[in-house]
């Protein structure tokens, strides 16, 4: 079983705009109400591919009774912590450009992040557990770290995509797969990357720490798999007109995910990766199967070189 956690997950108030005007009443042409956070989306996308998983994490109030039952219609099986507070409500403005407005969310209190590990200790060597997405405040610097020393020893298969110090100090408990984008996996490194080879190099620094398989989107430019068995992958995406960058790299995730279940290929654990990810950044929203298959029938996946 593939279960996600999600610290502070959302419900994310996407707005249509003709044109954003600072200082007078915006009139919204549609709304639209989504459930939000990364490892959700991953949960979400798992779900549109037929892979059935756990949504975990941490709800609150009317917003995370919301989220739960909207995650239920998707066919997702939300089991959240509930806690005092309000889940938080983004606010997402499409104009002439992207807005994202985003609440900072509950406090968690310590009562409830024991509530999660107590459950996070039924999962065994068979589970995959992804730990995605920003800590709050309200827990502490190391609690992804937390989670992986206490459950190492079960076998546990982790997959986890955060930035900076919360991604390199996981590590060392070698997960088995780490998704930072371009600028992200430079920020490891206090520098710019403009190559795919420089990417390659630095994914592979990433090996050296401890990470089994490093997946790094690049936007335009596709994506970069260094793999523990030796292959390093590097592809453009199939054709299409960017609409939607929300979702897109926990997209990417969850396609990874589905083609390793499939037959533990890492060649087309890459192809769906990068056929969900492009899926989901050409719609306005997340990626179904159908969406990722017409992109893997009608894109021919040559480009991918080994290194």
């Amino acid at each position: 079983m593939i279960y996600t956690v999600t610290c502070n997950p959302s419900l994310d108030y996407v707005m249509e705009l003709p044109q954003l005007k600072v200082g007078v009443v915006n009139r919204a042409a549609a709304t639209e109400i989504y459930p939000g956070g990364k490892g959700v989306n991953v949960s979400i996308v798992l779900q549109n591919l037929g892979l059935a998983n756990t949504v975990l994490g941490f709800a609150g109030g009317f917003a995370g009774r919301e989220l739960e039952q909207r995650l239920q219609n998707f066919g997702c099986r939300p089991e959240f912590i509930h806690i005092p507070g309000e889940t938080r409500i983004n606010v997402k403005l499409r104009a002439e450009t992207m807005t994202d407005i985003n609440a900072s969310g509950p406090a968690i209190p310590a009562k409830a992040v024991q509530q999660l590990f107590t459950r996070l200790d039924s999962l065994t060597g068979a589970d995959t557990l992804v730990l995605a997405g920003a800590i709050p405040p309200s827990l502490p610097d190391d609690f992804y770290q937390q989670v992986m020393q206490r459950l190492s020893a079960r076998g546990v298969r982790f997959v986890v995509d955060a930035t900076r110090n919360l991604l390199r100090d996981t590590l060392a408990y070698h997960p088995f797969l780490i998704k930072p984008n371009e600028q992200e996996l430079g920020e490891l490194f206090d520098c710019e990357l403009h190559s795919v080879p420089q990417v390659i190099r630095c994914a592979k620094k990433l090996q050296e720490f401890g990470a089994r398989n490093v997946l790094v989107s690049i936007g335009e430019h596709g994506a970069v798999l260094v793999a523990e068995d030796g292959v390093v992958l590097s592809s453009a995406p199939p054709k299409g007109t960017a609409v939607n960058a929300v979702g897109a790299g926990d997209s990417m995730n969850a396609g990874f995910l589905y083609g390793f279940e499939q037959n533990r290929n890492f060649t087309e654990a890459f192809r769906w990766g990068l056929a969900a990810g492009s899926a989901s950044a050409y719609q306005p929203w997340l990626a179904h199967r159908s969406d990722m298959e017409a992109l893997l029938t009608h894109f021919s996946f040559s480009p991918v070189t080994a290194f």
